[in-house]
């Protein structure tokens, strides 16, 4: 039974399947290198390594240093004490650059879990909830499941390199990195030559007027 369903069938013979975009995301070694093990044997530091059809592809090893980033930072938003959680103003992409309020940690945990449970099946959902939500060891999630030990450990890699690689790929915001799903990123217009030759430039203190405008507009 269970060697069906870590294949993706289930006991009725239903092929558990999920419908995913086509997601196509070009990775350097800028972005993986600082994730690779230095250890690994099969990107040996680097964290690419070439594919079927001679593209780069990331090593196992990046994918899953990025799930336990965005585990780590999911279990810190869950675990901190309710004060400490605040609201943030913050930039929407687009052309006006409107400004909006959120609650960033309630935001990226329902959108840990979410992507998660969309991403994987449901033998691994079960798995991804007692062992890393709920924090059951190996020997309970196999008593619990009706697993052997070899596949729940084959099961929890395969579940860090999937949510690895969709937590980085994610469109049109990613889970990771960290820092820009927390801060955000602002592009900023650039500044184009002038008739008399002279790059343009806004006048002093225009950004710092403009958020509180829209501070004072939202209040």
């Amino acid at each position: 039974m269970w060697d069906q369903v870590w294949k993706g069938v289930s006991p009725d013979g239903i092929r558990e399947t999920r419908p995913q975009e086509d997601i196509e995301m070009e990775w350097t070694r800028s972005e993986t290198l600082a994730l690779a093990k230095n250890s690994c044997m099969q990107c040996h530091g680097l964290g690419l390594h070439l594919g079927r059809r001679g593209s780069l592809n990331p090593c196992n090893c990046v994918l899953r240093a990025i799930f336990r980033a965005c585990l780590t930072r999911f279990r810190h938003c869950a675990t901190k004490e309710k004060y400490m959680s605040k609201i943030s103003l913050e930039f929407i992409p687009g052309r006006d650059r409107n400004l909006s309020w959120g609650r960033k940690d309630e935001e990226y945990m329902a959108d840990f879990i979410l992507v998660s449970r969309r991403t994987l099946t449901e033998s691994e959902f079960q798995v991804f909830r007692f062992h890393f939500l709920l924090g059951a060891d190996w020997k309970l999630c196999c008593w619990r499941l009706k697993i052997d030990r070899g596949n729940f450990f084959h099961a929890i890699y395969r579940i860090q390199q999937k949510l690895g690689r969709i937590f980085r790929e994610l469109e049109p915001y990613s889970l990771f990195p960290l820092d820009e799903y927390f801060h955000g990123t602002v592009r900023m217009e650039p500044s184009y030559p002038s008739r008399t030759g002279e790059a343009a430039r806004m006048p002093p203190g225009y950004f710092e007027r403009s958020v509180r405008w829209h501070m004072a507009r939202s209040a």
